[in-house]
């Protein structure tokens, strides 16, 4: 028997849904339950053949406990090596070298020193920065947003460098990145999973949370869809990530990568609508039927992208 296991946490309508999606099908020796753990023993577990992790980002007892289950055998979705090592910024820079369009884009130094450090500690970080030449390339406005964030958290519009100065001091001890604004005639938000299942959603990211997801939008032109879906799957593929979503805002017909490292996206169903979630559980149950099928016991299964299948391979 091959179990599928879903880890989360405040999540009210996916996990159960994913689980009787699953189970319904009826594959024979494959069940789904929600994950049990009681204890973590180094290098032991193989309980699971398939876990979708929906949580471990903001529980790092769950994230070293994902990566011990991936060790000894189970496909954990998303890979937690490297969604431990993935940042936004980083997003962006491997998005490039794709040719996916992107707003330009620097990273910054904490308003604040790290805890542990001094000056010192920063003997390498020209002081002051050339942030005439920095303002120059971004522009005005401008989005100021944690490397390494989410959920629309300490996210920042900034009209002007006066603005700038008195907002990132707000932001302490996080490293943020600065944006130029996209004015966009048209955004969505793509859902993919597996690297192959894309499902393009019409979105209005100024619009409160749970009124975002459009229902009943206008015609989209078809050349501009298939940009937007041919974008989605080179990103994914490279990043290496089996559940995720991609924002794209449009400005003179063009699709810019907004924001592309979702690896725990929205998926309840009082946010995204009945459509969006019906096609979500049941391309996840047939993603995650499909890596227990392939599912190989005690031998690393998990999914890598092609900046690190490409960086392994060069000798």
């Amino acid at each position: 028997m091959k179990k599928i296991g879903i880890l989360f946490g405040m999540e009210d309508t996916f996990p159960q849904a994913f689980i009787d999606r699953v189970n319904s099908k009826n594959e024979k020796e494959i069940i789904a339950e929600a994950v049990v753990v009681d204890k973590v023993i180094q290098n032991q577990d193989g309980e699971y053949a398939v876990i979708i992790d929906r949580i471990s980002q903001d529980v790092p007892f769950y994230r070293a406990y994902l990566k011990n289950a991936a060790l000894t055998g189970t496909n954990v979705i998303n890979n937690p090596f490297w969604w431990s090592a993935d940042d936004k910024f980083f997003n962006n820079a491997l998005a490039d070298t794709l040719g996916v369009p992107l707003p330009n884009t620097v990273i910054l130094p904490s308003a604040e020193h790290p805890t542990d450090t001094t000056g010192t500690s920063f003997r390498n970080l020209k002081y002051p920065m050339d942030w005439e030449g920095i303002f120059e390339y971004i522009g005005f406005p401008a989005y100021m947003k944690p490397y390494a964030g989410g959920g629309w958290k300490n996210v920042y519009r900034l009209e002007n460098k006066e603005e700038f100065w008195e907002k990132h001091q707000e932001t302490g001890q996080l490293v943020m990145m600065l944006q130029e604004e996209i004015v966009f005639t048209e955004y969505f938000r793509v859902y993919c999973l597996g690297c192959k299942a894309v499902r393009i959603m019409q979105y209005e990211p100024r619009n409160p949370h749970h009124l975002r997801y459009v229902i009943d939008g206008p015609p989209v032109d078809k050349k501009l869809l298939a940009t937007i879906k041919e974008y989605t799957l080179r990103l994914c593929k490279g990043l290496g990530y089996d559940f995720n979503t991609v924002e794209f805002a449009v400005r003179d017909g063009i699709p810019y990568a907004i924001d592309f490292g979702n690896p725990a996206p929205d998926a309840e169903l009082t946010s995204v609508g009945a459509e969006n979630f019906e096609w979500v559980v049941e391309e996840a149950a047939k993603m995650a039927i499909a890596a227990a099928k392939k599912q190989k016991p005690g031998k690393i299964n998990l999914t890598w992208g092609t900046f690190i299948k490409d960086a392994v391979a060069v000798k």
